[in-house]
Formats: C-alpha cells, sequence, structure tokens
C-alpha cells in the first residue's frame, strides 16, 4: 500500500518518548493522514494522566483509553502463571505478555474506525515489535503495519528528543533520566543508559518505583495467606478480592518489602543480549505461592512433566506467539493440572526473600502417615530392599559385563 493511500492510522499510543513523536511524523509522512490513538489501560496508573490533551495538542484526532486490566490478569497473566512459565530461570514475562491483549484490542479499534494501517513505536532491535505485529496478523492478516523504528531516518532516543524539542512536544523525561520503561500492573522494566553496561551496579534509589531495595525494607517481617482455587488466586488473608484489588495489594506488600528485583542480561528473539532491571513484586509472590501449592497438590510424574512444559511455554510467550495453537494446547494442559491446585499458602515476606510459612489443601498428596519418620505400620521398609534390586538392575548389568571384559 503506497503512502498515499493511507488516510486513516491506528496508533497504539502510550504517551511515552516513542510515540509522542510518532504523531507529527505520521502526518508529515503519510500526507497529513488522520491519527487515531490508542492507550490500553494495563495498570500505568500515572502514566495515562493527561494522556488524552497531549495527543489532541500533538495532531491525533481522538484518544481511545480502554481499560484492559482485568482482561491482562484473566486471560494472559494467570495461564502464565499456572504454567510456571519463567523466562531464562528469571524473567516473569512482564512486558511480553501484556503485548497481546493491548495489540488485539487495537485490531477490534481498527475495525470499527475502518482504518487503513496500524502504527506502533516499537524498535527494530526489540522484542515488542514481534509480539505486537504476530497478534496483529493472527486477527487481521491484511493490515498494513507501520514501524517507523524501521523506516525513519532517526538513530537514538537523543535524537527522538531533538525531534520533539523541534516541535514543541512536551515530554516527562530529561536526556539524564531517559531510561526505557515499560510499566503495568504486573511489572516495571528500566533500561538503557547506565545499565547498557552489565559492569554497572544499578542505581536502585534512583530508578525504584514499585517499591525499595531489599536493604531499605522493615526489620521486621510481613505475614500474608493467598488461598487458590483451581490455580488462581481468589484472597488475601481471608477476604476474597478481585483480580485486580488483589494485584494492588500484593504489589504494595511486596514493594514495601523489597520483593521481585530482578538484574539480568536476557537473550532477546532478535539474537541480541539485552540487560535490564524489573520489578515485579507482587508477581513474584504470586509465582511462589502456587509453586509451593502444586508441591503439595500435584503427582510427582505431572509436575515434573509440567517443569518442562514451563520452559516452552515461557518461551512462546516472551516471542509474541500467544495466539498460536501450540500455546492454546498447552494452556489447555495447564488447566486439567489445576483441578485440584487449590487451598491456602501462609507466606513470610521479608527484606526481598519470600519464605514457606505453611500451606494446607482438601487435595493435599502428603500423608505424613506414611512420611514420618516416627513409629507407624503403613510403610514397609523391607519392601525397599526389592524395589532397590530392580531399579538399579542395569547398573548392576553393566558393572559385572565391564568387569567380565577385564578378565
Amino acid at each position: 500500500m503506497e503512502k498515499k493511500e493511507i488516510k486513516k492510522v491506528v496508533l497504539a499510543y502510550s504517551g511515552g518518548l516513542d510515540t509522542s513523536i510518532i504523531i507529527p511524523w505520521l502526518k508529515e509522512n503519510y500526507n497529513g493522514c488522520e491519527v487515531i490513538a490508542v492507550s490500553a489501560d494495563v495498570g500505568q496508573e500515572s502514566e495515562l494522566d493527561g494522556l488524552e490533551e497531549k495527543a489532541l495538542k500533538t495532531g491525533a484526532s481522538k484518544l481511545y483509553i480502554e481499560d484492559l486490566r482485568k482482561e491482562f490478569i484473566e486471560d494472559y497473566i494467570y495461564p502464565t502463571m499456572k504454567a510456571g512459565a519463567v523466562y531464562e530461570n528469571e524473567y516473569l514475562l512482564g512486558t511480553s505478555f501484556a503485548r497481546p491483549v493491548i495489540a488485539k484490542r487495537i485490531v477490534e479499534i481498527v475495525k470499527k474506525e475502518g482504518a487503513d494501517a496500524i502504527c506502533h513505536g516499537c524498535t527494530g532491535k526489540g522484542n515488542d515489535q514481534v509480539r505486537f505485529e504476530l497478534t496483529i496478523k493472527a486477527f487481521a492478516p491484511e493490515m498494513t503495519i507501520i514501524a517507523p523504528w524501521r523506516i525513519w531516518n532517526i538513530k537514538s532516543r537523543d535524537e527522538e528528543i531533538d525531534y520533539a524539542e523541534a516541535h514543541k512536544i512536551p515530554l516527562k523525561i530529561t536526556r539524564e533520566t531517559n531510561y526505557s520503561k515499560d510499566k503495568n500492573l504486573w511489572h516495571l522494566s528500566h533500561e538503557g543508559l547506565d545499565l547498557e553496561d552489565p559492569a554497572n551496579e544499578p542505581m536502585y534509589d534512583k530508578i525504584l518505583e514499585l517499591g525499595v531495595s531489599p536493604e531499605k525494607a522493615p526489620d521486621v517481617p510481613t505475614y500474608l495467606t493467598l488461598s487458590f482455587e483451581k490455580g488462581i488466586p481468589v484472597a488475601l488473608d481471608g477476604k476474597r478480592l478481585g483480580p485486580v484489588e488483589l494485584m494492588d495489594s500484593l504489589n504494595r506488600i511486596g514493594g514495601a518489602n523489597g520483593v521481585g528485583i530482578i538484574d539480568i542480561v536476557e537473550n532477546r528473539l532478535v539474537g541480541m543480549k539485552s540487560r535490564g532491571v524489573y520489578e515485579t513484586p507482587g508477581g513474584t509472590i504470586l509465582y511462589k505461592a502456587h509453586e509451593l501449592l502444586e508441591m503439595l497438590c500435584l503427582d510427582k510424574d505431572t509436575q515434573h512433566f509440567k517443569q518442562q512444559l514451563a520452559m516452552r511455554f515461557a518461551e512462546l510467550v516472551y516471542n509474541g506467539q500467544w495466539f498460536t495453537p501450540l500455546r492454546e494446547a498447552l494452556s489447555a494442559f495447564v488447566d486439567k493440572t489445576q483441578e485440584n491446585v487449590s487451598g491456602d499458602v501462609r507466606l513470610k515476606i521479608y527484606k526481598g526473600n519470600i519464605i514457606n510459612a505453611g500451606m494446607k489443601s482438601p487435595h493435599s498428596l502428603y500423608s505424613e502417615e506414611i512420611a514420618t519418620f516416627g513409629e507407624e505400620d503403613v510403610y514397609n521398609q523391607h519392601d525397599a530392599e526389592g524395589f532397590i534390586n530392580l531399579f538399579g538392575l542395569p547398573v548392576k548389568v553393566r558393572a559385572m559385563l565391564e568387569k567380565n571384559k577385564l578378565k
């Protein structure tokens, strides 16, 4: 599609540096096309303040602000948490699973508005361009996608600031605080500036926003109890809460106690390594509680197989392959495993640590009568001899044959 044919563009709009300058750039480069901005509320809170005024002043014809928080938690976060999916043993996928829910809603608005194209502000080096565009392809395969970072002459965030200043676009950042950030109700990421050198220790006092470092957390532990039904958290300290309220509460508790701060060098989908600091206070607590409850409720084979599946599930989420047959099939398996993952987990939160303080479930597979070191009549310890003889038979046979070869 030629530029002159694009009369209406829907822009994924956050109001950050990238998308702030994209509105006038689109109008300059696509014959004054109409730009409709869409901001998805996935828990950015104050970042949404003043967005409509800013979008309209910089050239957008209208701004949609879509509250996707509940959908984000129930349809993307919980399935990933139930899978136990963690990318490269550290990253709880905060940016990764936020992109599909946003892009899906943008496609719906594109169809409603009869737009000619979708535009996003993802860089050509990052993962988000893939996550956005795979979702768009899943729901609007013929839609034209405009990715300015892959075609414009701007080469850096400093040059973006130059463009913004030349076009009198107000920014909330300066060249000195120009970290690349992504915030939602699950996490906050920090990249760029001094963090680009892995040898630099992060300046936590300067960058943390969702909480404090463990050193600054209280000297007294916080106890909490999370209740689950079929793998889904439903109550905190006996009080039933909706998903957004529960997440907000856990973020406050985790943040205040220095929980969920990681400093990682991850392997991006496009091939390079990237260093970032991520804050995931409430999510880290949820993952730990769910993992503990599964230890109590899942049989050995299911638990071990599910752990293998978790790595693949994490890769699918990280790589933007949410709307694929494989991810859906894996989620169906996970849901089956969660039928008996119900119960209460008590946690001790202390200076960045999450410590098991007790758990119970009506579906617990733990039997004190069998596991006890005390006197009991259920388990015949003599049976272990025959078991070991059979289990160790391959080892014994191999050793005997090797011994015979030496004769």
